[in-house]
């Protein structure tokens, strides 16, 4: 198969892989959650690459969505579990990939499950394999270790300049008969729990995406949408990138305004239903007979 087409995102996987074992080494106790994000997201930046969405870290039982607020303080504390999940792009050409950095020895076997997962899913990232058998491995693996498999929260497809497109990957059997494809890009991301296995909707995340293209009255909101446009298209971005251009006050009526619009929406973070620990692993994969997992490139 020829490999030209998938060159830069092989080299934004390549990107993603030296940013994954940066995160692991900068992530410690007493370091500052805003302060990681902000080194993570600048050597995406350093090397050649771009931010394919705000750098989440979603510590404990918080599953997913959590990225550093515009004035966090939070640091992190002995025995946290913290979900780093990376975006790079290189012209729209996207990959995503997650690690679970364990700040203790408590959780081990929880970290071990969502990457025993992973490892056994991406054999299965072959021409003709149906979701569900991907799926069902997910499950049972994670099952297997005594932990639950989070139901729904799923991996995807990846397009240019889109973060989740179909095919949705799920974590659990869900009867989808869907095959793969050569030549396919998608993402494959576990989570086990201790908990329940589900996520619920929680606080307002401060990551926003752009939705639709449409004109809007208020002129300082103009200036905002202009500006989303051009920096980050229709790829997810974070308050705290905006106020660095914008004043604060006026941007949140901004922001407000564009969500009131249905021109842009707001991603609610996503805690574990029943306050159960959570780890996450995820890499990006491309659909081959031999799957080349992209976000492993050296």
């Amino acid at each position: 198969m020829d490999l030209e087409k998938y060159k830069l995102q092989i080299e934004a996987g390549r990107i993603a892989s030296w940013i994954r074992d940066y995160a692991r080494n900068i992530v410690k106790v007493d370091a500052s959650l805003l302060e990681c994000t902000e080194l993570i997201e600048g050597k995406i930046q350093e090397m050649g690459a771009k931010i394919a969405f705000p750098n989440d870290m979603s510590i404990n039982s918080m599953a997913a969505h959590y990225s550093a607020l515009l004035n966090d303080t939070t640091k992190f504390q002995e025995n946290d579990l913290i979900k780093v999940d990376i975006g790079v792009h290189i012209q729209g050409h996207v990959v995503d990939t997650a690690l679970t950095v364990n700040l203790g020895n408590n959780n081990k076997e929880l970290v071990k499950a969502s990457e025993d997962a992973l490892n056994e899913a991406i054999k299965l990232a072959t021409p003709g394999r149906k979701l569900k058998e991907i799926g069902e491995v997910i499950n049972n693996t994670i099952e297997n270790a005594g932990f639950a498999s989070i139901k729904n929260l799923s991996g995807h497809g990846i397009g240019h300049y889109i973060i989740h497109t179909k095919p949705t990957v799920p974590n659990f059997n869900n009867n989808d008969n869907t095959e793969l494809y050569e030549g396919q890009v998608i993402a494959i991301e576990p989570f086990a729990s201790t908990g329940v296995g589900l996520v619920t909707e929680g606080k307002p995340s401060e990551i926003y995406a752009l939705l639709v293209k449409k004109q809007v009255r208020d002129q300082t909101a103009r200036k905002v949408l202009s500006f989303i446009e051009k920096e980050y298209n229709t790829l997810p971005f974070a308050k705290r990138w905006l106020a660095k251009h914008f004043n604060t006050l006026q941007l949140q009526l901004a922001l407000n305004n564009l969500e009131r619009e249905g021109i842009i929406k707001q991603y609610a973070q996503l805690p574990e239903k029943s306050k159960g620990l959570v780890s996450q692993s995820e890499h990006t994969i491309l659909v081959l007979d031999k799957p080349r997992v992209l976000t492993l490139e050296e």
